[in-house]
């Protein structure tokens, strides 16, 4: 592996993801380490480069020939100076996650909401194929947004363009981690999705559901899914309903940015082809007709790997600018 290279890092609330990544965006190698949420994620930073290090030395990898780290991490970041505002699930609030790791590893440092990194992995390397107008749609415990508009990441004034898990779908709706209500993530995320079970169960005890609830202890989202599919006509409903709130605020987000393409992943994606077709049928419902003829949803395709080569190819844009 002598020769140049980016570190990518894609920080998740239980695991941080790190890999070394070409700069034809073939992944090297990856690893995971235990996301560290003690005293407010204070190791989290150390534990990154810490990682890094101890890899570079064990595959013997010169530090001059790595480029630079890019870093996707959770919650409101400030992406041209590397600040986190608030990652709620991780304990940072205001921290410069950029500084911080450049002045440790002495490499150049660059960070970006982890669903704008996952975007930029999807479009460079997955099911984006490098459009120049894209919304890709992440839903796992919440709702994730990121946006290329003419070719690069949607940042906006402070950073948080694209954060669609915080349009607001139902006025009078539940409260939400971002301290709104009635957000598109407390419906459409996986977490939305087992609340709205949750009240299946409470108002129908001889349910599908409830029986799910009475064997196991819990219900999960792939619960529902599963159930929809098998035709149980309360988790059909479910599913139908969190997916046409999704499809609007899709065709609303649309309206603004005219996409091409338009990338569903997130854990709550495997459930696959069903789950995208309730999406594309609330999309052609709600966008203007000749927006929704322009633009293809598709899955992701990346999984898991999206963060560390989308994090590598914010690197090598941003080396490439300095050249």
């Amino acid at each position: 592996m002598n020769k140049e290279m980016m570190v990518g890092v894609d920080i998740g609330g239980t695991t941080i993801k790190l890999g070394f990544i070409s700069q034809e965006g073939e992944i090297l190698t990856k690893w995971e380490i235990p996301t560290n949420t003690a005293e407010a994620g204070h190791f989290i930073v150390e534990d990154i480069w810490n990682a890094v290090h101890s890899k570079l030395t064990q595959l013997s990898i010169p530090k001059e020939n790595i480029l630079g780290i890019g870093v996707g991490a959770p919650g409101f970041i400030e992406a041209g100076t590397g600040l986190v505002y608030e990652a709620v699930n991780i304990g940072w609030k205001n921290l410069g996650l950029a500084r911080e790791l450049k002045e440790r590893s002495g490499l150049p440092v660059y960070v970006q909401n982890d669903a704008n990194i996952a975007a930029l992995g999807e479009n460079w390397k997955g099911a984006g194929h490098q459009a120049n107008n894209m919304i890709a749609v992440t839903l796992g415990t919440g709702v994730g947004g990121g946006v290329i508009a003419n070719g690069a990441i949607l940042n906006g004034e402070t950073g948080m363009a694209g954060e669609i898990g915080h349009i607001k779908v139902e006025p009078n709706g539940q409260k939400c981690n971002c301290g709104g209500y009635g957000c598109l993530e407390t419906v459409s995320s996986a977490t939305g999705i087992v609340r709205q079970a949750l009240i299946t169960i409470e108002a129908n005890p001889d349910s599908a559901l409830a029986k799910v609830m009475e064997k196991y202890g819990s219900v999960s989202s792939k619960d529902v899914i599963d159930l929809a599919e098998r035709g149980d006509e309360p988790s059909k409903q479910i599913i139908s309903y969190s997916m046409d709130v999704l499809g609007r605020a899709i065709a609303n987000m649309a309206t603004i940015i005219n996409p091409s393409i338009i990338l569903i992943g997130g854990g709550v994606s495997k459930a696959g082809d069903p789950l995208l077709q309730e999406v594309k049928k609330a999309f052609q419902k709600y966008a203007i007709p000749k927006l929704a003829e322009a633009c293809e949803i598709r899955l992701a395709k990346l999984g898991n790997d999206a963060g560390i080569i989308g994090a590598g190819f914010l690197v090598l844009q941003n080396v490439n600018k300095l050249k």
